[in-house]
């Protein structure tokens, strides 16, 4: 009886000839520890950020899977020559965004780290294999305060006039000024976590993953997808301010401010997936309609 290729794999890293490895991982360990200690008890902590864990441990997860659905079948050839370099960019990178404090060099500098030591220690193969949650990364880096301020502020002023807008045709007692929604008694601040651009990166982070779930075999409807995934996104922002508004109104600022603030968050993931699922199915209907007339 043979041995699953994963499992000899598994063993041959275990033993001594891979000490290397399992030191360069301990240095890992010691490099980024700090760094992503400061993000979960800062930053991380925050509501405009609060993915980045959920992006982090869904990168982690796609590694481990994807690692064990390539290990039968990609043997380890190690490229140092391609991989040397990615480490001495990450390093520079790193030191760089440690000492200055500049978060998106810090942490971003994690993705080609774990890339140059893919290739050092297992080859291209393995390292192509894996580039999806490599990619997925981006999403768990903090954006530059210049960049989200420069388009929060157009994101939030679109998704409050579009409430408005909306709530104003089914007949409420609505008005805007700026980000500020007036419905009833009651104001409300469109503020960054509702309808920035942390949001929108969320949720493009969710569009994204799903697409490499379902792993249509058409480019054009996957290219399409991808595409739709920023109105989707802007739609599902809107969804998750109008429902914060309606609760204001009918249960108080008390309740909008609450628990069911935190209900309005899971509204929004729960009606992006909704759009994108059913954006999706429309997609693969019109795809199946071409091929039956083609």
């Amino acid at each position: 009886m043979s041995t699953p290729h994963s499992l000899r794999l598994g063993a041959q890293i275990l033993s001594p000839m891979w000490a290397p490895f399992w030191i360069v991982v301990a240095g890992l360990a010691a490099m980024y520890g700090p760094s992503f200690h400061d993000l979960f008890t800062g930053i991380w902590s925050t509501d405009e950020n609060a993915h980045g864990p959920i992006v982090l441990s869904v990168s982690l997860w796609l590694l481990y899977t994807k690692w064990n659905a390539i290990a039968d079948n990609v043997k380890p050839e190690p490229a140092p020559a391609l991989g040397w370099p990615l480490v001495v960019l990450a390093l520079l990178l790193y030191i760089v965004g440690r000492s200055q404090d500049i978060l998106i060099f810090e942490i971003g500098s994690l993705i080609p780290m774990l890339a140059g030591l893919m290739l050092v220690f297992f080859g291209r193969a393995t390292a192509l294999g894996l580039w999806f949650p490599l990619f997925f990364m981006l999403f768990m880096i903090p954006l530059p305060g210049v960049l989200v301020d420069a388009v929060t502020q157009p994101m939030k002023m679109a998704v409050s006039w579009a409430a408005e807008h909306l709530l104003y045709a089914l007949g409420y007692p609505i008005a805007r000024t700026g980000v500020i929604l007036v419905i009833g008694q009651y104001q409300l601040l469109v503020a960054d976590a509702c309808a920035g651009l942390h949001s929108l990166f969320t949720l493009e982070a969710l569009g994204l993953l799903y697409l490499n779930l379902v792993r249509h075999d058409s480019f054009a409807r996957n290219l399409t997808l991808a595409i739709l995934i920023v109105p989707i996104s802007f739609t599902a922002n809107v969804i998750r301010v109008i429902v914060l508004t309606l609760i204001t109104y009918h249960f108080g600022d008390e309740a909008g401010q609450g628990f069911l603030h935190g209900f309005a968050g899971m509204v929004l993931f729960i009606s992006a997936l909704i759009l994108i699922i059913g954006v999706d199915s429309m997609l693969r209907f019109g795809v199946r309609q071409t091929d039956a007339t083609a």
